[in-house]
């Protein structure tokens, strides 16, 4: 075997058996993922061994794969960040892990490594999985749930009594800020198509506005904060939307600068920036009973190629959130 397919750290850490990935040695389309048996190799500094049960798939695998991630992705590598599972070995300091521990959350900042048996995950990105849900349940939840927390409450800065437009909100990040929304009593104007009006209410959404019959700008105005997850014409008619010293906050794209200027608002593209005490905030809501985890589909881990398929819809493409099942859920 060759050195050039080790995972991160193979070349300073003790190697102690092989594993099952996904691997991409080249970019691009879903056929140049390929299932190998690798090494599997021990946490170094401030991170842990998981033993994955299960991984969440979400566009940014598929834009790493594809070359077109806005990070640095040096070949070869492993696919996938969102992960659930149990400790097996922690690394050097790392206080507050212990091996036993059930844990969910995401790999790393380059969100590569966890379509695998193992995964290294840093410590300061995982925390306990709540009781309360599955590992496949859990592994649906990090990146989604974060990115919606942290447009809502870090970003937009939303207040009890305000108002928040949210496009894209019967979506994964969607339908979370929907329901992290209610949950602080910001009232919310959700976009969406006809089918998912009533999935939308259903979760807490104030007032439904569908896009495929409705033009949202003739229908709202003067709201405090536009969450756009949809990008493209409805990130630049959103700015109609809002009053003076609003915001508009994206996790899709970067905004026109000169449009927020026009408007007199704030617009700001954000990468989500997963850590310890957000995932222990939202497994508090979670264990709770007061957010909705949303599978839509659990495919085997030697299923992974078929999951990007779904991703760039050459499959169908389920509504809610693709999950790799590897071990026991």
């Amino acid at each position: 075997m060759t050195p050039d397919i080790f995972i991160p750290h193979a070349s300073q850490t003790q190697t102690l058996s092989t594993m099952m990935a996904w691997r991409v040695h080249e970019f691009g389309p879903p056929e140049i993922m390929k299932f190998e048996r690798i090494p599997r190799v021990a946490p170094g500094p401030g991170e842990v061994l998981v033993e994955v049960k299960a991984a969440g798939v979400g566009p940014w695998d598929s834009w790493i794969r594809a070359g077109k991630s806005a990070l640095p992705q040096p070949l070869p590598l492993t696919l996938g960040s969102d992960l659930s599972g149990e400790i097996v070995a922690v690394g050097p300091d790392v206080d507050q892990l212990r091996v036993g521990d059930q844990v969910y959350g995401v790999t790393n900042p380059r969100f590569v490594g966890a379509y695998a048996e193992y995964a290294v995950a840093s410590a300061g990105m995982v925390s306990t999985k709540p009781t309360s849900l599955t590992h496949v349940e859990a592994a649906s939840v990090p990146v989604v749930a974060v990115t919606a927390w942290q447009a809502l409450f870090d970003h937009a800065q939303l207040k009890a009594g305000q108002t928040v437009v949210i496009h894209g909100a019967a979506g994964n990040v969607g339908s979370y800020a929907v329901q992290l929304a209610r949950e602080a009593g910001v009232q919310t104007i959700a976009t969406v198509s006809t089918g998912d009006i009533s999935v939308v209410r259903d979760l807490g959404g104030n007032r439904v506005v569908d896009y495929r019959t409705q033009r949202f700008e003739e229908e709202v105005r003067d709201t405090d904060a536009v969450i756009d997850l949809v990008g493209g014409e409805t990130q630049i008619r959103s700015f109609q939307v809002l009053r003076r010293g609003g915001k508009l906050v994206s996790a899709v794209s970067r905004p026109d600068q000169d449009l927020a200027n026009r408007h007199g608002v704030e617009a700001t593209f954000f990468l989500v920036n997963v850590t310890t005490q957000y995932l222990a905030r939202i497994a508090r809501l979670l264990k709770d009973g007061k957010l909705r985890t949303n599978v839509g589909a659990a495919l085997p881990l030697a299923d992974a190629r078929e999951a990007h398929l779904m991703l760039e819809r050459v499959l169908p493409q389920p509504k809610g959130k693709i999950v790799l099942a590897v071990g026991a859920s």
